[in-house]
């Protein structure tokens, strides 16, 4: 399934492709306050439909998550790294995309404070 997304402003906007099996609500300090919901999928299922250079990124602690951000509205569509197996994945914020309830979905709640 092909998915449309963005920030609330819609200078970033994407697609996303792949089935929303579950998606991981985290506890850690970022995802805690951003409310996200992450939907993962591989990087190259992500692809964007706007200039990389209207994004901002945020890093924290380790530095391996590139938190993408709307510079305009601060809504943070998604977020980019790679995985434990080496793969560049990215971490969609479900949420941001359209037509979804995300009361629909099935949640695995994962505790990123103790990470």
């Amino acid at each position: 399934m092909n998915y449309r997304g963005s920030c609330h402003c819609g200078q970033i906007a994407f697609e996303a492709e792949g089935e929303i099996g579950e998606v991981l609500a985290c506890n850690c300090s970022i995802c805690q306050r951003k409310g996200s919901l992450l939907w993962f999928i591989p990087r190259q299922q992500l692809r964007l439909l706007t200039e990389p250079e209207a994004m901002s990124t945020y890093t924290f602690n380790k530095h391996v998550i590139m938190h993408r951000f709307c510079p305009r509205c601060g809504i943070h569509p998604f977020g980019e790294g790679v995985g434990p197996d080496g793969q560049e994945i990215a971490a969609v914020n479900v949420r941001c995309l359209e037509g979804i309830e995300p009361e629909s979905l099935r949640f695995q709640h994962f505790d990123g404070r103790a990470v």
